[in-house]
């Protein structure tokens, strides 16, 4: 069995919090750390100090932690472009030497959405299988790596940088219509 931390820092959390939070747990034994991947505080209290991305505070943590695994839960696939996060999670991964998973999910926060200009279409489902299909697809690649979908179009992208680990955890995930 494993043993996790989860936060949401968008509820108040620093990123000094989050290290602090992530540097106990691995002192203590947790085997992973995992954080939210939103942007707008849910529900009443005060907003500081403002949100944090997960993406560059996990890069952030790889480097001040040297054991316990990092990772999202869940990052929307309305927030990033496939080929961007693929590069960034395989750059977190060697930041990391080996230790992140990347967590997915079709979003569901409409306002969060609305209050940073991120479109959020009524069907995200394919949005997520074509997102899942290019990121695997550039990380497994030996050359370069073509997709031609309904939502993304990559045409002889280079597919590096690779992750250290040979395959990366992948977690899908989230709550709401399910498929």
């Amino acid at each position: 069995m494993e043993y996790c931390l989860f936060t949401e820092p968008q509820q108040g959390a620093s990123y000094a919090d989050q290290l602090e939070f992530a540097q106990a747990g691995e002192r203590l034994g947790f085997d992973g750390f995992f954080r939210s991947d939103h942007y707008l505080r849910m529900g009443e209290g005060d907003p500081l100090p403002g949100p944090t991305d997960a993406w560059t505070t996990l890069a952030g943590l790889a480097r001040e932690t040297s054991r316990i695994r990092l990772g999202t839960l869940v990052s929307s696939v309305t927030y990033r472009v496939p080929a961007i996060l693929a590069m960034q999670v395989a750059q977190v991964d060697a930041m990391s030497g080996g230790r992140v998973e990347l967590g997915l999910g079709t979003g569901w926060f409409e306002a969060e959405h609305t209050a940073y200009g991120i479109p959020f279409p009524p069907r995200r489902f394919d949005l997520l299988e074509e997102q899942l299909a290019v990121i695997t697809g550039l990380w497994e690649a030996s050359g370069s790596f073509s997709f031609d979908g309904a939502h993304y179009r990559l045409e002889d992208a280079p597919a590096l940088p690779k992750p250290v680990q040979g395959r990366v955890p992948v977690i899908v995930g989230g709550g709401g219509p399910q498929r």
